[in-house]
């Protein structure tokens, strides 16, 4: 079964850094593309990054410049590192992937940026 767990996740001062983990398996790693998605109370759901299996990235504007999206298929595990981080960025992070025609997600991490 595809299983997706994240950890890393917790309170954090603004202008801090968290590095985010999600640790897949279940299926071939290396042959698809991985998202983060963060969801903030009475928000909807919003794409934060995506990588590629050819290890390209593209990430929101809200984010570019301060979150950057990495993998390592020897562990089967996606990261998300995020500098400089803003009150606006608390939300539950989600890791996500798309495996024969269906998405899979993660339980969920909660991110909170607060003095």
């Amino acid at each position: 079964q595809v299983q997706l767990v994240e950890s890393g996740g917790g309170l954090v001062q603004p202008g801090g850094s968290l590095r985010l983990s999600c640790a897949a398996s279940g299926y071939i790693f290396s042959m698809y593309a991985m998202d983060w998605y963060r969801q903030a109370p009475g928000k909807q759901r919003e794409l934060v990054a995506t990588i590629t299996s050819g290890g390209s990235t593209n990430f929101a504007d809200s984010v570019k410049g301060r979150f950057t999206i990495s993998r390592d298929n020897a562990k089967n595990t996606v990261y998300l590192q995020m500098n400089s981080l803003k009150p606006e960025d608390t939300a539950v992070y989600y890791c996500h992937t798309r495996v024969r025609m269906l998405d899979r997600w993660g339980q969920g991490t909660q991110v909170t940026v607060s003095s």
